[in-house]
């Protein structure tokens, strides 16, 4: 069973500089390139708490080069 199956297991969420996030194991070292954000909690919250914040799924250099293009 991976940590991530782990019903007790304790989560934070990550956001790196495309703003993009990802669920992380929160006794686990946050890896390069990714920041904690607030959230803390169970799984279930945590992926709770990206579908609420994560509307645009595209990376924000992308997002740059198509507000330039317009």
């Amino acid at each position: 069973m991976s940590y991530f199956d782990k019903q007790d297991a304790l989560f934070c969420v990550l956001k790196n500089k495309e703003g993009q996030y990802s669920l992380w194991p929160k006794n686990k070292k946050v890896p390069g390139g990714w920041t904690k954000e607030s959230m803390i909690g169970n799984k279930e919250e945590c992926l709770n708490f990206i579908n609420e914040t994560w509307l645009d799924l595209r990376p924000l250099t992308l997002v740059h080069q198509m507000e330039a293009n317009a």
